[in-house]
């Protein structure tokens, strides 16, 4: 093994103590370990531990140790020997389970005789994100896959849900041609190979992700930790992603490292937890926009999430530029965040709310939306998916054709940028809004994107520190964006956490995520197909992972909470998107959502415990 031989953590040289990792590794997998760092060297093949003087930080003082890249990566079988146990695991490097990582903190100590009281190395490269730490003593242990699950209610036949795959079986092939396989065989993964190398670039997350294999849902559950909890007994099945999606380990370890060893305001002061805290904050701006395909990290303005990114631009830009008799327009499928602000602007200024029809699938009647625009049209605000029937709008297009008549565009992207690729510079859109809570990340922190001159030709919305230049008590200048609409202390760690939450599916390629969610996508569709009286509401060509429903002779509350008693969280109401539910004479539905981490167990518990329901409850219509 060639290592670095520069830098100096815990006040061991990298060389040995890489070597030293290296024996522990052999030691607890009696040699059946991965490599323990990819390449970061001139030469593939050798591992070089990332350090001060190899790395950098775009733009953080240089004086920090690049931490690992979160994300999943499969590990191979070992080989035939005993499983460490869970002592053993307490203290195991966690670059095992990292395709990209630096010496853990832990281990550091232990192998330079640190005490736990001494402070600890600063890893900010990246962005500052910290390796994982190992499990703290007196940890649960994660339930292994072969855990008995509850039985199934009286009368009915039991089911699992997150199971785990067969090595044997082939990926993709259906379940039923499988020979001598039971019924409900789960399909199997074919294991990804172990990443021996990267080109480490700072501030950049490896493509590990791009090669267009398969995707291992299985494991990336497993970065997930609340999605081994039980609930009323059973294994949780997680199928409310469109009211917030779970939170991978990678990004709870960041938040918690930012209070451990960065914590301070930003822009403030001359102190090292300031220019750590400075570092970090702006590193995740510069995620976002490399998520986002900005052009420039001034065109990000953190906000707490999409709907104050909305009020922000109705605020600060309708203000200035939408008067009386002018125009603005919206489409059927609209969450009342993005209809509430602009009743607000036009009851405020005069001016005039058009919205587009949709038709009978819930798909935006383009002719008549084209009919709307006109010289008063001011703004047109869309929403890129549906968050109430999964319709995926085609704002690309839509956007183009608001330009022809002088329109703005902003794009509500909550309910997409979990599901699919986004590139604002490929939409062409002048506003693109989201939510951290909605991809993996903290809640609380969201994102607008403006282009550049727009923003700069835009006021303030709220004053206060951090947004200004100069203050007297005749008059204030201003910051130029984004910080002049960051007033105030902002949501700091969740900022750090949501770059965290971008590295992790970037890795992991949203390309790849689309591809497979919309495999998932269409196995629910022909599952719900079997439960008898079960109606979808929404049945647009082009849908992302949301499927809306009601049951004859059933509320959909009491669906909901017979569901919750099997250990299915789903959502049954309105979904905040009342109109377009009254569109189809609904005051209500039943809303199953997936994301990433969502296998085809889950679907087979959802789809078997509605048959249960359906078996209780007589079918019944009107």
């Amino acid at each position: 093994m060639t290592t670095s031989d520069e830098g100096d953590l815990g006040n061991a040289p990298a060389v040995d103590l890489a070597r030293e990792i290296e024996r522990l590794a052999n030691q607890l997998f009696g040699g059946g370990a991965p490599a323990l760092a990819p390449s970061v060297g001139p030469q593939a093949g050798e591992h070089s531990l990332p350090n001060a003087l190899s790395v950098g930080a775009g733009g953080a003082s240089s004086a920090v140790t690049a931490p690992p890249v979160p994300g999943p990566l499969h590990r191979p079988p070992l080989a035939a020997t005993p499983p460490p146990k869970e002592s053993d695991l307490r203290n195991l490097p966690a670059m095992f389970a990292e395709p990209l990582g630096t010496t853990p903190i832990a281990l550091v100590r232990q192998l330079s005789g640190a005490s736990s009281s001494e402070s600890t190395p600063y890893f900010l490269g990246l962005a500052g994100l910290p390796g994982a730490a190992p499990n703290p003593p007196g940890s649960v242990p994660t339930p292994g896959p072969s855990a008995p699950l509850p039985p199934a209610a009286p009368g009915f036949p039991a089911f699992s849900t997150g199971s785990p795959a067969v090595p044997s079986l082939v990926e993709g092939v259906p379940r039923s041609a499988l020979p001598d396989a039971p019924a409900d065989a789960p399909v199997a993964t074919e294991p990804k190979p172990f990443v021996t190398s990267y080109e480490f670039q700072p501030e950049l997350v490896p493509d590990v992700g791009s090669s267009g294999g398969a995707f291992d849902a299985a494991s990336v559950k497993r970065d997930f930790p609340i999605l081994q909890e039980r609930v009323h007994g059973r294994p949780l099945v997680w199928l409310d992603s469109a009211a917030t999606t779970q939170k991978p380990q990678a990004v709870i370890d960041r938040v918690s490292y930012f209070y451990e060893h960065e914590n301070s305001n930003v822009h403030r002061a001359a102190h090292a937890l300031a220019a750590r805290a400075t570092d970090a904050y702006e590193a995740a701006r510069d995620k976002v926009r490399r998520f986002l395909g900005a052009p420039s990290a001034k065109e990000i303005v953190f906000v707490r999430g999409a709907t104050e990114a909305i009020n922000l631009v109705a605020q600060s830009w309708g203000r200035r530029n939408v008067q009386a008799g002018d125009e603005i327009v919206i489409t059927w499928l609209e969450h009342h965040a993005n209809i509430v602000p602009w009743q607000q602007l036009c009851s405020e200024k005069g001016a005039r709310l058009r919205v587009a029809p949709v038709d009978s699938r819930g798909q935006v009647n383009l002719e008549e939306y084209e009919k709307l625009l006109g010289p008063k049209t001011r703004l047109v605000s869309i929403t890129q998916v549906s968050n109430a029937l999964g319709t995926v709008v085609p704002v690309q297009a839509m956007t183009e054709t608001a330009h022809r008549y002088g329109a703005t565009v902003h794009i509500d992207g909550a309910q997409a940028v979990s599901h699919m690729p986004v590139d604002v510079q490929t939409l062409g859109c002048d506003f693109y809004s989201f939510s951290g809570h909605k991809v993996f990340g903290p809640t609380g922190i969201g994102v607008l994107f403006g282009r550049a001159e727009t923003l700069e030709a835009m006021p303030p919305w709220q004053g206060g520190g951090n947004m200004i230049t100069d203050v007297t008590f005749e008059k204030t200048s201003y910051q130029s964006a984004p910080a002049r609409f960051e007033a105030g202390t902002g949501n700091i760690a969740d900022a750090v956490g949501l770059g965290a939450a971008l590295d992790y599916v970037s890795a992991l390629g949203m390309e790849n995520v689309r591809r497979y969610e919309h495999e998932l996508l269409e196995y629910a569709e022909a599952g719900l197909a079997r439960v008898p009286g079960l109606h979808v509401i929404g049945t647009a060509v082009q849908k992302a992972g949301v499927m809306s429903f009601i049951l004859d002779g059933m509320r959909t509350e009491d669906v909901g909470a017979a569901l919750d008693q099997e250990g299915i969280a789903l959502r049954s109401g309105h979904h905040c998107a009342q109109p377009i539910l009254r569109r189809f004479g609904l005051e209500s539905t039943v809303r199953a959502s997936l994301a990433l981490y969502n296998t085809k167990d889950d679907i087979d518990a959802l789809v078997a415990a509605l048959l249960r329901l359906r078996a209780a409850q007589p079918l019944t219509r009107g």
